[in-house]
């Protein structure tokens, strides 16, 4: 008889992801959710609607397996006006079943059997599993201080002939941080004559605050000429539920990377895409978000002012780290789990995205929430001594 302890794991180390425990944590304890990153606000109806109309109009069977031609001109037209970089709609852009798969695909499709990719921690938690599915190495790079800066140098030094990629976030989850435009261009100086490839995760790219602009790697030619830059609608649009995304890369990876999507899903969901497309010809829907956001980050800050949380503002995304060290001595894995059962509140600890789970008390706190749910969250925050 099979028995399961022969069934040798791809993955031994991996367990249940912390957003998976944390929610369930929040609905067992009913309380406010401040952890997993997802808006608690309406889709536009707008939106809703075109999605209907694109179910009636017929758009009800498979897409395009690289995605519904019209939205990739959409795309393209985006990325031209906001960072005069021009991507081809037929080869260098496709759909996807949100950013993560786009990830997932560009490192399956371009990352071999002793690889290495760099990867800086804290980081996104789908990064390293995927490396090592498709037998690469992650070499880790710790970001510095309680601000979250990347050593240069140590890059330098950490960087062999076997490093095929590069993996950047910015704006940057879970820290908030964003890369300055120094930041991309010492990266230009490190990458220039090498064969390593750039994976750009630039999915809050549109959430970034207090007057600065988003440096995607679009904006520099040699990046560009060797950068995969994945986005998502569903972090800009508020339906992270709808799972869509996509990715863009010049002809030669993109080919690439078309070969993994299309075993993968082969096509994302048809009238979603139509009614993207129609969306993203008011270019308002999407250059108001920061606006929008730095306005909830700044009015979840004023509420807790009289707390024991400090930290600096978030600079993108829309979630805020904040310092607990002057209320107790617990790590943030304890701290997080008695805030949920004590005070009714779930927040993400930061530690489990370091390296060694290294603990500089620190919660993640999603801010994307409707004005009642964060007045709720600081009422509590501002007991908690």
């Amino acid at each position: 008889m099979f028995q399961f302890s022969d069934l040798a794991s791809k993955l031994p180390g991996e367990t249940e992801s912390i957003f998976s425990i944390m929610s369930k944590l929040a609905g067992q304890h009913q309380a406010i959710d401040l952890s997993q990153g997802f808006p608690n606000f309406k889709t536009d109806d707008k939106l809703k609607e075109l999605v209907s109309i694109a179910m009636r109009s017929g758009h009800n069977q498979y897409a395009p397996m690289a995605g519904v031609l019209e939205l990739r001109e959409e795309i393209s037209q985006k990325i031209y006006s906001l960072y005069d970089r021009q991507y081809n709609p037929e080869s260098e852009i496709t759909v996807t079943n949100g950013a993560t798969q786009a990830l997932y695909s560009a490192i399956t499709a371009l990352v071999n059997k002793g690889d290495e990719v760099i990867v800086f921690k804290p980081a996104y938690d789908s990064y390293e599993p995927t490396i090592k599915l498709s037998g690469g190495i992650p070499v880790l790079i710790q970001l510095k201080g309680k601000n979250f800066k990347i050593d240069w140098q140590e890059v330098e030094e950490k960087i062999t002939s076997k490093t095929r990629i590069i993996i950047i976030n910015t704006p940057h989850n879970p820290t908030g941080t964003v890369l300055e435009r120094e930041d991309m261009l010492r990266l230009e100086r490190l990458l220039k004559g090498t064969d390593i490839l750039l994976l750009s995760d630039e999915v809050y790219e549109h959430l970034i605050f207090d007057g600065q602009q988003h440096q995607s790697a679009a904006l520099f030619s040699d990046l560009s000429s060797r950068a995969i830059i994945c986005a998502s609608f569903g972090k800009t649009f508020h339906n992270t539920g709808w799972k869509t995304g996509y990715c863009v890369a010049p002809e030669e990876i993109m080919a690439e990377i078309r070969k993994v999507h299309q075993m993968a899903v082969f096509c994302i969901n048809h009238p979603v895409q139509i009614a993207f497309a129609e969306y993203l010809k008011d270019p308002k829907h999407y250059l108001q978000l920061g606006a929008f956001y730095e306005k909830k980050r700044n009015q979840f800050l004023d509420l807790i002012k009289g707390s024991n949380f400090k930290g600096e503002p978030s600079a993108g995304t829309y979630f805020q780290v904040l310092d607990y060290s002057d209320i107790t001595d617990e790590n943030d894995v304890d701290f997080s789990r008695r805030l949920v059962k004590d005070h009714k509140l779930a927040t993400i600890p930061v530690s489990v995205f370091n390296i060694g789970q290294q603990d500089n008390k620190q919660l993640r706190f999603c801010f994307a929430k409707n004005d009642e749910t964060l007045e709720k969250a600081a009422q509590i925050m501002n007991r908690i001594i």
